[in-house]
């Protein structure tokens, strides 16, 4: 994979990407939660890049995508994928997205149903008005002070056992939230603009309805928000199939890759049986 740049009126943003790119083959584009980079990813990549094309990104304002105006919404966010795809030949993303980035997923869906070929939400939840409450809303648009105030060391400590179980997957996001470390003015902007978009979207009360083939995968030990609640909605609502994750948190792609690597692949098969093959199966000849 090689780092590129994406310039845009508020920012670059850094990505990495396949050397190369079969424009046959679906992408898998791989997009972190907030305030996680394109490290959250690392045991998926590892498995996959030799396999289709993929992509990870520091989304807009995180890690190595600084500085950026934190004044850009969740259809920007989709916007500038769009612009990335295209720039580089993906014609069939799969979009895997956890917490944040399956927010951003919904979003591209949204502005682009038919060029979306898979969705995958990890440990993530639905953008629509219907899933959330008023004050549910009304809190997600305060808590910038919150991340400003709290005393650091217990958020490093909250942020880090609040959403692994597992040692690698506690010290990989100890070691994102490190890239933070004496800006905490920063990481709290960084959190409360990411919360308020999120708000902004689900306020916008649109579809974003999933038209391919999608999954839904969730920690069974996910303590972020009410994430296990809402996902059990999602999966009843839309009859998007769910799979659970034994001994995973919010972040469960590092606490269990080999279980969502299977998974992802499972996915891959039904998006290939869908759009054709081209005589490859999928994968690289």
């Amino acid at each position: 994979m090689i780092e590129k740049i994406h310039n845009t009126d508020r920012g670059a943003i850094h990505y990495w990407i396949s050397d190369r790119i079969d424009r046959k083959d679906i992408s898998l584009i791989f997009l972190p939660g907030l305030t996680a980079d394109h490290r959250l990813f690392d045991r998926q990549i590892a498995y996959f890049e030799h396999r289709h094309n993929v992509f990870v990104w520091d989304a807009p304002g995180h890690a190595s995508s600084w500085p950026f105006e934190l004044n850009f919404s969740l259809m920007d966010k989709a916007g500038w994928l769009e612009e990335i795809f295209e720039k580089e030949g993906i014609n069939r993303p799969v979009i895997v997205g956890q917490s944040m980035g399956g927010y951003v997923g919904q979003a591209y869906a949204e502005l682009y149903p038919e060029k979306l070929a898979g969705f995958i939400a990890i440990d993530s939840a639905p953008l629509q008005r219907r899933y959330v409450t008023g004050a549910e809303i009304w809190l997600l648009k305060r808590m910038e002070p919150v991340y400003r105030h709290y005393p650091w060391r217990f958020l490093l400590k909250s942020g880090t056992n609040g959403v692994a179980v597992t040692e690698y997957g506690r010290k990989l996001m100890r070691d994102m939230m490190l890239v933070y470390e004496g800006d905490q003015k920063r990481y709290a902007a960084l959190s409360g603009h990411g919360f308020r978009m999120l708000a902004e979207a689900m306020e916008a009360d649109l579809n974003y309805e999933i038209k391919c083939p999608a999954l839904l995968i969730c920690g069974r030990k996910d303590h972020a928000g009410s994430c296990v609640r809402y996902n059990k909605a999602w999966h009843r609502r839309t009859g998007i199939p769910i799979e659970w994750i034994e001994n995973a948190g919010h972040n469960s792609n590092t606490d269990a890759p080999e279980a969502v690597n299977a998974y992802i692949e499972h996915l891959i098969g039904q998006v290939v049986l869908r759009g054709g093959d081209n005589g490859s199966n999928g994968k690289r000849i």
